[in-house]
């Protein structure tokens, strides 16, 4: 217990201070009143549940990755079980995962205007009481970002690099997304509430939707980490790697 509350102690810190100063202010980050202890947590929760939930799935969606890039893709032999790194796992992937979320609610919600002329524009935001509309899509942002960092945080926690034969560099495959891809996606998000509220309202909703799921995407962030070292083995010599699907080489080769 002692353990899991010093790994996941910067999200119970956020949470915590959410709910209390929606008690003390009366209404914070979409928090009310003397309900705000239950519906925080049960905010955290469903969002937690869901998307660590998907860790399940980043095995077989592993094996069709290792497939389908088979001839871009090189195994580290002399790669060891990752080690707890607080900023990447604390900062960078959470913020991965709030990056790519507002991109995706941006545009699942324009997709959702094309075919059904909605006018939904803020889905990421709560609506102060249950929308079965609002709640699917959430719940389908949240799925597809968490299964999809998942897993490739999965392809650099257990060595497998992205080679480019061209230029004969050999690269972590995450690095996109670890670098570009949340200023880009954060970018196209903020830009879609500028266009929907005020400016000053638009930050606050931005600062507000931080709050929300900052909390369980660094559960999801902890729990992967657990996730990859426990099997680390069996991610490592997945069973879908057969030989000549992937290289391996040992890291110092690839500067000969």
């Amino acid at each position: 217990m002692i353990y899991w509350l010093k790994a996941l102690w910067p999200a119970l810190l956020v949470l915590t201070l959410s709910i209390v100063l929606s008690l003390l202010l009366g209404e914070f980050a979409f928090l009310r009143g003397d309900r705000a202890i239950v519906k925080g947590i049960l905010r955290f929760s469903r969002i937690a549940v869901l998307s660590s939930l998907t860790l399940y799935l980043v095995l077989p969606l592993n094996r069709w990755l290792l497939r389908q890039m088979k001839h871009h893709l090189l195994k580290v032999t002399d790669s060891a079980p990752p080690a707890f790194s607080p900023l990447k796992i604390w900062v960078y992937r959470p913020l991965q995962c709030i990056g790519t979320s507002l991109l995706f609610d941006t545009k699942l919600i324009t997709a959702l205007q094309l075919v059904a002329g909605s006018t939904v524009s803020d889905s990421l935001l709560p609506k102060g009481r249950f929308n079965i509309e609002s709640f699917l899509a959430t719940s389908l942002v949240t799925a597809v970002t968490s299964l999809l960092l998942a897993s490739i945080w999965t392809l650099d926690d257990t060595g497998i690099r992205y080679f480019n034969r061209k230029e004969h560099e050999l690269k972590m495959a995450g690095k996109f997304v670890g670098t570009i891809m949340p200023i880009v996606f954060g970018f196209s998000g903020v830009r879609g509430l500028l266009a929907t509220f005020p400016t000053i309202q638009a930050m606050i909703y931005l600062f507000y939707i931080f709050i929300i799921l900052y909390p369980p995407f660094t559960v999801l962030s902890v729990l992967h980490y657990h996730f990859v070292k426990r099997k680390f083995e069996r991610f490592s010599g997945i069973g879908a790697i057969r030989k000549g699907m992937i290289l391996e080489t040992k890291s110092g080769d690839l500067n000969s």
